[in-house]
């Protein structure tokens, strides 16, 4: 149905695309996969007439296309699910579906009865129930994310783009979406998948095209390849362990941090934990359970009916997170591009925010060699792949975003970081290098909570685990009770597994 042939594209004096070749049949879903900045996005924005190719061919049912823009990609059949929405947040579901594509009666009137109808048709065909009058920034994650498929259908798509569908979804919403999936399969629909989770590939796709550092790799039936061959083709190299190896945490290491009450509303349970030194102490739960929640209130940014706690052994009310931030404590929040970065600004204005009382001259002037210089010794501290320190934040990978970040608060000399869904959103190369930058911040002797719904990133880093359920902490596991399987079963049913 859909073949590129030699797709080149320059961004300037820089080389993205190498002449990739993708072809996709009429009813299969096709993984594409790759790390961040191997050209996936940019290989779908020519598919969609965002972006034009400086050589090669495009093919729709063996007919040369040339998209001008994505309105020409649309009237072709070929339709697209961004990672970032492009929902309009106060139009409901219909008007989002049919935005300028209006169905007009012949005095130039809007069709409402019938667009809704034609909307409603098409949610009930994908099996979702949306409330369609309400403004879809009041609809959940996944509930929109039914609404952008559900855009694209109605444009007629035969050829659906879903860019990391499932990267905000619960496990139960994945299986739906995936119900979808197979669904529109086999209605004859072509489908481009493409995410960072492989255990999703081998699940719902046929085939995978891997690309790496703009040229593709290969093309192979999923069938016929394993985790570790797909890893290898896309990151060069044979990841043997994703997750650093445990040490031995010594049994007296003192406790950093003692939440000795937090309860997040009057007559909600009453969570206690403590931070040691040098552990990494997972938050496991589903989502809703309260984890993130739970670290917020600790910071004082989030209400609680009560917080009481201790840092080195005194005890501490943090009013707001800046308070927290002089005590030693830095957020890698879960959503980093909107809460941790200015993706606007330069690696270096983003390394030394918050922390310019460290590069004053006098009261008036700035220390711009020495700010200079402790950026580009945080950045290789933490592997940075960036042209330098005045490289714009949102011209980076999603990884090395995060890296920066990282390197932030580690210019900040930190003694503890929170890092909430730390590799979301990442390639599995990225991953394994911030689970060496965690590792490696604990072995010095700082301390680390982590806050992920990716149960085998819970496992695989946690000395010991929190779980969460109905908004407070329910066990408290460690040793050989760091398994997956114990872990769901309290975040289901605030039980231990033999006892469920």
């Amino acid at each position: 149905m859909l073949q590129l042939s030699g797709i080149k594209k320059n961004f300037g004096n820089i080389q993205v695309l190498h002449g990739v070749d993708l072809d996709v049949r009429a009813g299969e879903v096709h993984a594409l996969l790759g790390e961040n900045g191997a050209g996936k996005s940019t290989l779908m924005k020519i598919l969609c007439g965002i972006l034009k190719p400086d050589a090669g061919e495009i093919r729709i049912d063996g007919r040369p296309c040339h998209f001008a823009s994505y309105r020409q990609a649309i009237e072709q059949g070929v339709g697209v699910v961004f990672q970032e929405f492009s929902l309009v947040p106060y139009l409901n579901a219909v008007d989002n579906m049919f935005l300028a594509r209006e169905q007009r009666n012949g005095l130039g009137l809007l069709k409402r009865t019938a667009m809704r109808e034609r909307a409603a048709a098409i949610l009930g065909q994908l099996g979702v129930e949306i409330a369609l009058e309400v403004p879809v920034r009041q609809l959940s994650v996944a509930q929109q994310q039914f609404v952008e498929i559900a855009k694209a259908l109605a444009l007629n798509a035969r050829l659906l783009v879903l860019d990391e569908p499932t990267a905000t979804l619960t496990p139960a919403e994945v299986e739906h979406l995936f119900k979808v999936m197979r669904s529109l399969r086999e209605q004859g629909v072509a489908i481009i998948f493409i995410s960072h989770h492989l255990e999703e590939i081998f699940e719902i796709c046929d085939r995978i095209t891997v690309l790496r550092d703009g040229d593709r790799i290969g093309c192979c039936e999923v069938a016929e390849v394993d985790y570790a061959r797909l890893v290898e083709m896309m990151v060069g190299r044979r990841l043997e362990n994703c997750f650093p190896p445990k040490p031995a945490l010594p049994g007296d290491a003192d406790p950093v941090i003692e939440v000795e009450e937090l309860q997040l509303a009057r007559g909600g349970p009453v969570s206690r934990f403590e931070l040691r030194a040098g552990e990494i102490l997972g938050f496991a739960g589903l989502v809703g359970s309260g984890r993130t929640e739970t670290v917020l209130a600790m910071l004082g940014a989030h209400p609680a009916a009560c917080c009481k706690l201790r840092m080195n052994g005194v005890p501490m009310r943090f009013a707001n997170p800046a308070e927290a931030l002089q005590a030693g404590i830095g957020l890698l929040p879960e959503s980093r591009k909107e809460q941790g970065l200015i993706t606007g600004f330069s690696i270096l204005h983003n390394v030394s925010l918050n922390n310019y009382g460290k590069y004053l001259l006098g009261r008036l002037f700035v220390d711009r060699a020495r700010e200079d210089e402790d950026t580009r010794l945080a950045m290789q501290r933490v592997r940075v792949k960036a042209q330098g320190p005045h490289t714009r934040v949102d011209t980076l990978s999603g990884g090395n975003q995060q890296k920066v970040v990282i390197a932030r608060w580690i210019n900040h000399a930190m003694k503890v970081l929170i890092f909430d869904e730390p590799t979301r959103g990442i390639d599995v190369g990225a991953k394994a290098d911030i689970y060496q930058l965690m590792r490696q911040f604990a072995a010095q002797g700082h301390s680390i909570i982590m806050i992920s719904s990716e149960l085998p990133e819970v496992v695989g880093m946690s000395d010991r685990v929190c779980v969460f359920r109905a908004g407070g902490i329910v066990a408290t596991v460690e040793g050989a009770a760091v398994t997956s399987e114990d872990i769901m079963t309290h975040a289901t049913t605030g039980r231990t597994r033999h006892a469920a």
